[in-house]
């Protein structure tokens, strides 16, 4: 196997003396999309946040193409290449389109005009409201922004938390292609989604995460066609 993009080996976090993470090992592949998935309370977004900087690893260690980020501000670790999405105030709404994605290059050290042109031809709907403000756009179009904000700086990896959550049906499983579109540029994924048989239906790979481990790990449609995982984990609907 050729390095890892990104990966996790012997992580232990959480929040305050509450631990969360117990000993997770989990990477992700150059151009590789893999899915996080599991119960509340699993851990999911702990690991994101853990890798992009927002809690600091407590054992093991985090490597961005085989160098050590594990304990790096976030501000730093964008630098080094790696975007993040939130789930919640993802964009700033008071801003247009252009500005939000303006901002996401902020700390680019030049060619940023280049890549808001790739983008916009990439994400035709941003460049029809590039003057709209952020905040007039529907949920699924403020995702759709969100993600081209993150890849203003055109990180090797990009962490997704639940980009599907309060969507319809619908509107997610357009959230869904976009985030295949984002993959398709050649940017390795990890997203954590609650709905997880949709999540691991656009992913190569996928991890079961119950109480702060990896409970199961395998290709996407392994784990979706295993009837322990299926019977226990993917509960929800395949949006298609």
């Amino acid at each position: 196997m050729s390095q890892p993009v990104l990966e996790l080996t012997g992580v232990d976090s959480g929040y305050g003396d509450v631990q969360v993470l117990n000993g997770i090992d989990i990477h992700v592949g150059d151009k590789e999309m893999i899915c996080l998935v599991g119960p509340n309370g699993a851990g999911k977004s702990t690991v994101l946040k853990t890798a992009f900087g927002l809690l600091e690893p407590w054992e093991g260690s985090v490597l961005l193409n085989g160098e050590e980020i594990g304990g790096m501000a976030p501000e730093e670790i964008v630098r080094e290449g790696v975007g993040y999405v939130p789930q919640t105030d993802n964009v700033f709404g008071t801003l247009s389109i252009d500005e939000n994605l303006r901002m996401g290059g902020v700390a680019r050290s030049g060619g940023l005009d280049d890549v808001l042109d790739t983008l916009y031809e990439r994400f035709p709907l941003l460049q029809e409201k590039r003057t709209a403000k952020a905040r007039t756009l529907s949920g699924g179009q403020r995702q759709v922004l969100a993600f081209a904000r993150a890849l203003v700086m055109e990180p090797d990896v990009l962490l997704i938390d639940e980009p599907s959550a309060g969507l319809a049906p619908n509107t997610a499983a357009d959230v869904f292609n976009r985030v295949e579109q984002v993959n398709e540029l050649g940017t390795a994924v990890v997203m954590v989604e609650q709905n997880a048989r949709a999540g691991l239906n656009i992913s190569d790979r996928g991890y079961v995460l119950d109480q702060g481990r990896v409970a199961h790990e395998g290709p996407a449609d392994a784990l979706m066609d295993d009837p322990e995982v299926s019977e226990l984990y993917l509960g929800g609907t395949d949006y298609e």
